[in-house]
C-alpha cells in the first residue's frame, strides 16, 4: 500500500519541497512506495524552485481526500491545515518544526519534531541519519525552502543547524552564491501585479484552534511591502469577508518586509484590545507596525493563543 506525503493547505515551499525530499528518502529506505502529493496551487516562489532545478514536470498531484489511506504529514501538527478526512487515513509519520498542535494517531508513529527554521532541516538530518546521499537536484530544492522558511537566516526561528544545512546543500546542488540564488526568489514570492486581495490574504494562511476559537493569521513576506500600500484597505474588506465565511473570531495578516526586517499587522476581530494586548500595540485603522517581527510561529501564535 502506497504513502501519500503531503504538508499543509495553501503549501509553501517547505511543505512541498520537503514531501518531494521525504518521498525520496523513504524509497531508499523502505520497501511501501512513498507518493509526494499537495492539498492546494503552488506559490509562484514554489514554481521558481521547481523550475531551477528541473523539478517543473514532476509537481506533486493535488489530493483532497485520504479516507482509508496511509499518510505522512509534513511540516505541521494542527488538524485544520489537513484534509477534512485526516481522521480517517493512517498516520504513519510527521516531521514539523512547529508547536505540537490537536492531531492524534490510532497507531504507532515515526516522529521527527525540532525546535528549528525549516522542516527541510529536518529531513536533511534524516538523509544523513539514513546514511543516503541527497539528489543534487533535491538538494539544491531543499536549500531554497530553508532559505524561504528561515528569511535568509533573519528570521528568528533560524538556528546554527539550519544555516549548516543550507551550506552543505548548497555544495552538493553545486550553487556558490545560495543568498544572490535566494533573493532571486524573494523577489518572485513578492509580486502582487494581477493578484486579487483574496490570492494575497491566503497565499501563506493557516487557521488556528485558540481554545475553541478560530483564529485565521496570513503572511505575505516581500522584499518591499510599500506596493501594497494603496491595497491595504481592500485586504482589510476581504479579510472582513474571510472572518464572515469561515466563522472566525480574528484573521491577522502580517505583511513582512524582509529588508526591514519588521512586518504590518492588519487586523479584523471581534475583540482587536485582545490582539493589542498580544503585541503591547495600539491599533490605528486596524493596523500596526511590528518592528523585528518576521515570524508567525515564534512571534505571533505564541502571543496571540494566550489571550484565548
Amino acid at each position: 500500500m502506497s504513502v501519500y506525503v503531503f504538508g499543509h493547505r495553501n503549501p509553501d515551499s517547505d511543505s512541498i519541497i520537503g514531501a518531494i525530499a521525504l518521498s525520496y528518502l523513504k524509497n531508499q529506505v523502505e520497501n511501501e512506495e512513498y507518493i509526494p502529493v499537495k492539498q492546494g496551487d503552488i506559490s509562484a516562489e514554489t514554481a521558481f524552485i521547481l523550475e531551477k532545478f528541473g523539478y517543473a514536470d514532476k509537481e506533486p498531484a493535488l489530493k483532497t481526500s485520504v479516507a482509508g489511506e496511509k499518510v505522512y504529514l509534513v511540516d505541521s501538527t494542527d488538524k485544520p491545515h489537513f484534509q477534512d478526512d485526516i481522521d480517517e487515513a493512517t498516520i504513519v509519520g510527521i516531521v514539523d518544526h512547529h508547536k505540537l498542535g490537536d492531531i492524534i494517531t490510532s497507531t504507532p508513529l515515526e516522529a521527527w519534531i525540532r525546535p528549528i527554521g525549516s522542516s527541510n532541516t529536518v529531513i536533511y538530518e534524516m538523509y544523513r541519519c539514513y546514511g543516503v546521499d541527497v539528489p543534487k537536484e533535491i538538494a539544491g530544492m531543499m536549500m531554497l525552502a530553508i532559505l524561504s522558511d528561515t528569511v535568509i537566516f533573519k528570521s528568528p526561528t533560524c538556528t546554527k543547524v539550519d544555516t549548516k544545512a543550507v551550506k552543505e546543500l548548497a555544495q552538493i546542488a553545486g550553487i556558490e552564491d545560495y543568498k544572490q540564488l535566494a533573493m532571486e526568489m524573494f523577489i518572485v514570492k513578492s509580486a502582487v501585479d494581477g493578484a486579487s486581495a483574496r490570492d494575497l490574504n491566503t497565499r501563506d494562511y493557516k487557521e488556528f484552534n485558540m481554545n475553541s476559537t478560530k483564529v485565521g493569521i496570513g503572511q505575505l513576506e516581500m522584499v518591499d511591502i510599500t506596493v501594497l500600500e494603496p491595497r491595504e484597505d481592500e485586504l482589510l474588506e476581504d479579510m472582513k469577508k474571510m472572518k464572515e465565511e469561515n466563522g472566525l473570531h480574528t484573521v491577522l495578516i502580517l505583511l513582512t518586509d524582509i529588508m526591514k526586517e519588521g512586518s504590518k499587522l492588519l487586523v479584523v476581530s471581534d475583540d482587536a484590545s485582545k490582539i493589542e494586548a498580544a503585541f503591547n500595540v495600539k491599533l490605528e485603522n486596524n493596523k500596526a507596525w511590528l518592528k523585528g517581527v518576521l515570524s508567525r510561529k515564534k512571534q505571533v501564535v505564541p502571543f496571540v493563543q494566550p489571550q484565548f
